[in-house]
């Protein structure tokens, strides 16, 4: 119906030479990103949802986080906010009994079941949270690479690029993606 007029003596651009769109980023162009980008869009969303949130008044999130009155590294502080997410899934249940078995066997669960409980709760927390350092590096080193935050670490002895030497990481999330995430719908 409106197609452009061949003849007119003007050209017509190729699809590689037509400027490219701008779209300006909020959140269903962060999903979009995501999925392009990352093998587990919906995790890797919530991690930077939550990054975000840590990052409300600097904009940098970590080294350290405040949970409870105590200090805990950003990556756990992760860990233990995405921890609930699992919290039916079989494999986590399955986990708790094989926890419990182990404890039985080298003879140090208690007799009295709530503190049974409170043990198996502990030790299922901190291997939870062990995995799900792994996760969370994945899923952050997905969000870098989508250009949504930008990571450093700092500690011992000056801020360095590269990790170890008693060196925590540091998640800075973009102001375009800060922008996106809290434009209104």
């Amino acid at each position: 119906m409106f197609q452009p007029d061949l003849f007119a003596g003007g050209t017509i651009a190729k699809p590689s030479e037509r400027p490219a769109r701008t779209r300006e980023l909020d959140v269903p162009a962060i999903l979009d990103r995501l999925t392009a980008v990352c093998e587990r869009p919906r995790y890797n969303f919530m991690v930077l949802n939550l990054i975000a949130q840590a990052s409300a008044a600097t904009g940098s999130a970590g080294p350290f986080v405040r949970m409870d009155g105590q200090r805990i590294t950003i990556r756990d502080w992760l860990c233990d906010a995405m921890a609930p997410v699992a919290r039916r899934d079989p494999r986590r249940l399955a986990f708790a009994e094989k926890v419990r078995s182990e404890l039985i066997a080298c003879g140090r669960l208690p007799q009295d079941p709530d503190c049974a409980d409170a043990v198996i709760a502990e030790a299922v927390r901190q291997r939870i949270r062990r995995s799900g350092r792994t996760n969370v590096s994945r899923a952050v080193s997905e969000l870098v690479r989508a250009g949504f935050v930008r990571r450093h670490y700092q500690g011992y002895r000056v801020d360095h690029h590269n990790r170890g030497a008693q060196r925590h990481a540091v998640y800075t999330i973009t102001e375009e993606t800060r922008r996106g995430l809290s434009r209104p719908l």
